[in-house]
């Protein structure tokens, strides 16, 4: 039962950073669950696909109320969302599916490096100014592939990519952050259904799993980060968020670091 406090209190952390910062999806959920799984005795060469998984499937969850909340608010480009969808579901289903073949300390050191990526993004508060126009279909095509298959190796609902992506093409931030948490149920739908196939059958799985999707943790998180979300919500438009997103990068990076030490040795 001590396993399922800290799966309680991830979701209870993830669901109140998510609302306080808009920041949610694989880079602050994988880490955690990696160092829990770890510490619980989960296979050393399956922890990493595991947390992976199981992060995919609560933000499948999560990304369907975030989606339908920036829809309420007239900030989702549903042109944008029609044009990426394919390339989206494209990219992070192959991504999901081939991570049956990578061996984990090699997606282990790539989720790192996405997470030091994201962190620092974080820390400057990186927001590329607009030099180009959106590109026609296949651009976006184009575009939602590369975007899928980067988001499921990191279990990330893909905004740390597509908001600068759509920043860069003249898109205004509102509208940016808005269909970017849309673009994200497709990302999650894909990488879904990938990483259950992807670990179908595979030997070492502890029980509950379906795939690689850790049942128990999937469900905590999901249950208590729609209990704390409101609550972030709410405080940041009381809290300094700025100054805090900053420490909370860095509490990123130091995260990162430690899951670099434990891949390492």
């Amino acid at each position: 039962m001590v396993w399922y406090l800290y799966y309680i209190l991830i979701g209870l952390f993830i669901g109140f950073v998510a609302g306080l910062f808009g920041i949610g999806g694989g880079t602050t959920q994988v880490p955690l669950l990696f160092l829990i799984f770890s510490a619980q005795g989960f296979p050393k060469d399956l922890v990493m696909h595991i947390s992976l998984g199981t992060s995919m499937a609560s933000i499948f969850f999560t990304s369907l109320s975030s989606m339908r909340a920036h829809h309420i608010h007239g900030a989702v480009r549903w042109d944008i969302f029609k044009a990426m969808t394919p390339g989206l579901l494209t990219g992070t289903l192959a991504g999901a599916l081939s991570v049956g073949w990578i061996p984990a300390k090699t997606l282990s050191i790539f989720f790192i490096i996405i997470m030091y990526y994201a962190a620092i993004q974080i820390i400057l508060d990186f927001k590329p100014k607009a030099h180009s126009q959106l590109p026609g279909k296949k651009g976006l095509f184009i575009a939602g592939l590369i975007i899928g298959l980067i988001s499921s190796f990191a279990a990330a609902g893909g905004g740390f990519l597509s908001v600068p992506f759509m920043l860069y093409c003249n898109v205004s931030i509102y509208q940016a952050v808005g269909t970017s948490s849309a673009l994200g149920f497709p990302i999650a739908l894909s990488g879904l259904i990938g990483y259950i196939f992807s670990g179908y059958g595979v030997n070492g799985l502890p029980a509950y799993s379906i795939g690689y999707v850790y049942l128990p943790a999937c469900l905590a998180v999901v249950s208590m980060s729609v209990i704390t979300a409101p609550l972030g919500a709410r405080l940041a438009h009381r809290l300094p968020v700025k100054r805090l997103k900053r420490y909370f990068g860095i509490f990123l990076l130091l995260v990162a670091t430690r899951l670099l030490l434990n891949v390492i040795f």
